[in-house]
């Protein structure tokens, strides 16, 4: 799927790596930009709104896993990993409405 230009949360810092976002029409992509596999997450735009509801408001999403490991990494959909640092940052951009967009059809 060819993705547009990718969007990171203004709380990552410059030139830091975090956690991407990208969409088109109908699609939204998901990665880490220090992923050395360059694992990146497809999914439907209601999905991902989904999955940014689920953040605010603290519940489980319906439609893309979230998993914390024991050694502090976090598996999105069970494709693309990132640290919990990183996580962190993307959530707290996800909280303050950065990625709304992609969600809306």
């Amino acid at each position: 799927m060819p993705v547009g230009n990718w969007q990171k949360s203004s709380y990552c810092g410059e030139g830091e790596s975090c956690v991407h976002v990208s969409g088109t029409d109908t699609a939204v992509s998901l990665t880490e930009s220090s992923d050395p596999d360059e694992a990146i997450l497809n999914t439907t735009r209601r999905a991902f709104a989904a999955l940014t509801h689920a953040l605010k408001t603290g519940t489980p999403s319906p439609h893309i896993t979230v998993s914390h490991t024991p050694d502090g990494l976090v598996r999105i959909g069970g494709v693309v990993t990132t640290t919990g640092p990183k996580w962190e940052t993307f959530v707290r951009g996800v909280q303050a409405g950065e990625f709304d967009h992609f969600g809306r059809s």
